[in-house]
């Protein structure tokens, strides 16, 4: 209850600052017709809030199938510098298999990002994920608190980004070096509000216990594509999304009886402030 109440409280505070996210926004000092501007801040902070039918990470469910309520925050300036909290219900640590109550993902991360050249960007930073609750995992599993840096190289509507694990990853144990690369595309139909997106990305695992999954005809890793629409409402987003994997059925993905890796649509709706 503690850990929904919290991601209750993250959302209903996102909701209740709509004017916190126009720091940034006001003009640079100088006199108009007599009257002072008030100079730009070097600051913004943003929050956002969403629904989805279906929680997908990296092809995989995390609410087995099942709806999720997320909210953040975001801290930026105008050097480039960013950081941020976001959280969501989830289902997936307890479906596979540990003992106790760990419903809550809440990820913090901060980067740095900006532009070189002409039409190219780039943006690095770490982000960690951790799931709140008190739980004991499986046996050869550990807790599912996972640590990422990452680095990413855009051009015009394509990105490339390149993610590194620093140690234990999502309840496998001594997997530094697992590793997701991924290319997405985004490219926003001029006048119309209408965003078509597509991924495609490779999770691939390294370490003893990943070689031991392997070893045992279970394969962690694997490649994940999605396909996406969404369209702008005045500031609330209603997005459509196709995903699928090639995650074996029966295998490391499979809990409670479900195929965690097929494909799934899932529907969602956003709001920025």
């Amino acid at each position: 209850m503690m850990k929904r109440n919290l991601l209750n409280t993250l959302v209903l505070a996102a909701l209740a600052i709509p004017g916190v996210a126009m720091a940034a926004d006001v003009e640079t000092t100088e006199h108009k017709e007599g009257k002072h501007v008030t100079p730009a801040s070097d600051h913004t902070v943003s929050s956002n809030v969403g629904l989805v039918s279906n929680y997908v990470y990296r092809g995989i469910t995390q609410t087995i199938g099942k709806p999720a309520i997320q909210g953040g925050f975001d801290y930026a300036r105008t050097s480039g510098f960013y950081a941020g909290v976001w959280g969501s219900n989830v289902s997936w640590v307890t479906a596979s298999g540990s003992v106790g109550n760990a419903s809550l993902e809440m990820d913090t991360y901060a980067g740095f990002k900006g532009s070189f050249a002409e039409d190219y960007s780039f943006d690095v930073g770490a982000i960690r994920y951790n799931y709140l609750g008190e739980y004991v995992p499986p046996a050869g599993y550990v807790k599912a608190d996972t640590s990422e840096i990452y680095g990413a190289i855009g051009y015009k509507w394509i990105t490339a980004k390149y993610s590194y694990s620093l140690g234990d990853f999502l309840t496998v144990p001594e997997a530094k070096g697992t590793s997701y690369l991924e290319v997405n595309a985004s490219y926003t139909l001029a006048d119309s509000g209408v965003t078509m997106g597509a991924h495609y990305g490779k999770q691939t695992y390294k370490g003893v216990a990943a070689d031991a999954l392997v070893a045992g005809g279970t394969d962690p890793s694997y490649a994940d594509y999605k396909v996406s629409v969404s369209k702008d409402f005045s500031g609330y987003v209603f997005g459509l999304a196709y995903t699928n994997t090639n995650a074996k059925s029966g295998g490391y993905y499979t809990y409670s009886g479900k195929d965690w890796g097929k494909s799934a649509i899932a529907v969602s709706l956003t709001h920025s402030m």
